[in-house]
């Protein structure tokens, strides 16, 4: 009778050893296809960064076009307002 709960101890412990590499190697090819997709990702982000550059540029130029136009219109307003309160 000893010897039959022996053997059902190993055959369980050899499952579960068995089950804990399989879910280990399991983990292990999940965290290499992670690492791949995240490196893809990361190209990804350094393309975008160079077009935000660009767009801040853009951006740039316009703000200082409207700040000429403003100060344009500024100067007008004020021009108008002598002549009529002068």
């Amino acid at each position: 009778m000893t010897g039959v709960a022996w053997t059902a101890i190993a055959l369980l412990g050899a499952t579960l050893f068995g089950s804990l590499y399989y879910l280990g190697s399991k983990i292990d090819s999940l965290g290499a296809r992670l690492d791949s997709r995240i490196d893809g990702l990361a190209g990804r982000i350094d393309g975008l960064a160079g077009r935000i550059d660009g767009l801040e540029t853009r951006i740039d130029s316009l703000g200082a076009r409207l700040d000429a136009r403003l100060d344009a219109l500024t100067n007008r307003i004020d021009t108008h307002l002598e002549r009529h309160a002068g």
